[in-house]
């Protein structure tokens, strides 16, 4: 019998009502999803079909792509140690600054061990697929980013949920749980959706009250809260009672990569049996680099942080007396939910038209099915481009 006449079952055929949507999306003007610049021009400006745009949705918080210490240590990384390092890092993919970027790492946030991945999705999955295994439980925040919950369904962990920021369900469910196992309580610092922060502190308290672990995924609050951008756990004083912290270099940091810091020594026998670890590439020389450059940024330089959150609120409060009702409080990232979305993705238009680029996050992506624009500042922003944003919002009033 020939391949030909085999019956085969449509493998595309379940992505068929995405593919509907994006045509209903793509009706409406630009695709927003994967959208290409010609060219970027600084931290806060871009050309997208030769026109000149804001740009208010990169995550760039410090604004750091194009300081010219993070820059030059990127170039000079690749003179010296060529393109990539062709290996992971338990073969041949461990190089000098590798080892020098998880020591800045410990000294950054004050801990006993830190561990260097290649992206910060992988951070997570990594971690805390390796942290929890079978008999141990796993409790997360119901709004966990996709890389928590992937993490959850590589790990052997029994997965439970409990309600978004709040420490009360938190202690319910620990205290239901078995005496056997251990516990390991994941939330995140700033989230990257709706913006809002956790109470680190107070899930604090209810973890230890019940013999769990703390980790916190801070990837879009450091560098922007705490001392020096050390994070919001800092920021709140319980940055020594975090077991567990992890984050991309991928956004306050300017380059690619992620990591795990530790205050329990023994994070470090996860390299050795960590499967996202052992077998990925580790990261490139330049990106090593710029990620050293922008953590000697941030220690060193003037505090951008505080320039961050001024931009913050003067685009909050801007959106406000717009007409317009933020998810959250001001901060580094302002979502304005819509109605439904297509509204979204009409406004969404209507912005990049007048030369302002946000994201759109739409379901099954965003919490409780919502539709938003999504604005994240940088402290590169002038208050001049902030006024122009919001000049752009309200003229879909």
């Amino acid at each position: 019998m020939f391949d030909s006449d085999i019956k085969k079952s449509d493998i595309f055929e379940k992505f068929e009502k995405v593919g509907q949507r994006a045509e209903a999306v793509i009706s409406l003007g630009k695709l927003p999803f994967g959208m290409t610049f010609d060219e970027i021009l600084s931290p806060t400006r871009a050309l997208v079909d030769g026109r000149e745009v804001i740009l208010a949705g990169t995550n760039n918080y410090l604004g750091l792509t194009f300081s010219e210490a993070v820059k030059s240590a990127a170039v000079d990384a690749v003179i010296r140690q060529g393109t990539a390092t062709t290996g992971s890092r338990l073969a041949n993919g461990t190089f000098r600054e590798h080892v020098e970027l998880e020591e800045d790492l410990k000294a950054f946030f004050g801990a006993q061990s830190a561990i260097v991945f290649t992206t910060g999705y992988q951070a997570n999955l990594a971690a805390i697929s390796t942290l929890a295994g079978r008999g141990d439980h796993l409790l997360i925040d119901a709004d966990s980013h996709a890389c928590i919950y992937d993490g959850c369904r590589l790990s052997d962990a029994e997965t439970i949920r409990f309600r978004h920021n709040s420490p009360e369900d938190l202690a319910k469910r620990l205290a239901r749980l078995p005496d056997e196992g251990a516990r390991l309580v994941v939330v995140e610092g700033l989230y990257s959706m709706l913006g809002d922060v956790a109470p680190i502190d107070e899930f604090v308290a209810v973890a230890h009250e019940h013999g769990a672990y703390l980790y916190v995924d801070e990837a879009h609050s450091v560098g922007c809260y705490g001392d020096r951008g050390r994070g919001l756990a800092q920021a709140l004083g319980v940055l020594d009672k975090v077991d567990f912290l992890s984050g991309t270099f991928s956004k306050s940091f300017a380059s690619i990569g992620g990591f795990c810091v530790s205050r329990h020594p023994g994070l470090e026998l996860m390299r050795l049996v960590s499967r996202p670890y052992l077998f990925t590439a580790s990261g490139s020389p330049s990106n090593v680099a710029a990620a050293r450059a922008a953590m000697g940024e941030m220690m060193k330089g003037p505090d951008l942080s505080r320039q961050l959150m001024a931009r913050a609120h003067q685009l909050h409060a801007g959106l406000v007396e717009a007409g317009f009702v933020p998810a959250s409080p001001p901060g580094p990232i302002i979502a304005i939910p819509r109605p439904d979305e297509l509204t979204a993705v009409k406004e969404w238009n209507q912005l990049l038209e007048a030369g302002i680029y946000v994201n759109l996050a739409v379901p099954p992506a965003t919490p409780h099915a919502k539709s938003l624009l999504r604005l994240s500042v940088s402290a590169a922003h002038s208050e001049a481009e902030i006024a122009s944003i919001i000049a752009a919002f309200r003229t879909l009033i």
